[in-house]
């Protein structure tokens, strides 16, 4: 049995989809979870998955989280993740690796709750001192984070105007690589070369011609479409490749539109598959692979 798992927490993207939360991408081992983004609704979807099983995913211990970039649909679950596990009794700080600008996230983020801290330390029952605290590692590419479990290696993708990462995962059984947002990357590619896993987001193109010409452009520019992904898969070779942030571009009804949602998606898979023959997943909330 594999010591590793990836637990998809959040398969969604800015779009209101209600059984899509925020990207999250877990990466278990053991009972450890190291996550890759925490966007809306984190930490109860740590916990549906706990119920599942996943005995790492136990709100108490998610210790390790790995922020892609700064926008707020990747980011948003911080505040969650830093203070309900602590609510929950995590003893240790929450141990934060990003891009340029997550440390001053997470200090605005602990300030703003300055009055919930304090009211939680005056509480008579125990109330673990540093569970809330976070210790924040601003990543440069290469090896970001190492333990018994796991080495963790971040690296430049295309995702302007940010300072984006893509994470590649190491552990005893399995190597893992998670894009994060991002345009065509030949960095993604080398770090994904002959990975067992490669979660990779993706964008149909057919719907996104239909969008208006400043939305084609911005689309086109910080994302890849699905025959793109299909080249970049061709090339790295991964065991396996699993979607995830997939914008279907359904407009306005994309959040009740699940005909037109389902199309869309086997439409996604089969230019993928012009290019890339190793089998591919759609994914949706909490599948584990």
């Amino acid at each position: 049995m594999s010591r590793t798992k990836v637990v998809m927490l959040g398969s969604g993207t800015p779009n209101p989809i209600p059984d899509r939360s925020g990207p999250c991408v877990a990466v278990v081992v053991d009972e450890t979870a190291y996550l890759v983004d925490f966007g809306s609704n984190v930490v109860r979807q740590a916990e549906k998955a706990r119920r599942m099983g996943i005995k790492g995913l136990a709100p108490s211990k998610l210790n390790h989280a790995f922020l892609t970039h700064l926008h707020s649909d990747h980011a948003v679950g911080i505040a969650d993740l830093i203070f309900s596990p602590w609510v929950l009794e995590r003893e240790k700080p929450l141990k934060l690796f990003g891009p340029k600008g997550t440390r001053e996230m997470a200090e605005h983020t602990t300030a703003a709750f300055a009055a919930d801290i304090k009211a939680r330390m005056e509480m008579t029952c125990p109330t673990p001192p540093d569970g809330y605290k976070t210790e924040t590692t601003e990543a440069s590419e290469g090896t970001v984070h190492q333990d018994d479990l796991v080495k963790v290696d971040a690296f430049f993708v295309n995702h302007p105007p940010f300072e984006a990462y893509g994470y590649r995962f190491t552990t005893p059984d399995r190597v893992i690589v998670v894009s994060g947002d991002t345009a065509p990357s030949d960095n993604l590619i080398k770090y994904a070369e002959n990975c067992d896993v490669l979660v990779h987001e993706v964008v149909s193109s057919s719907r996104v011609k239909k969008r208006t010409p400043d939305w084609y452009e911005y689309h086109t520019t910080v994302h890849t479409t699905c025959e793109q992904l299909g080249e970049i898969a061709a090339k790295a070779q991964p065991g396996m490749l699993v979607l995830y942030h997939q914008l279907f571009m359904c407009g306005e009804n994309e959040s009740g539109n699940e005909v037109v949602i389902r199309e869309t998606e086997l439409e996604v898979i089969a230019n993928i598959r012009k290019s890339y023959k190793g089998p591919v997943f759609s994914s949706k909330d909490l599948d584990i692979f």
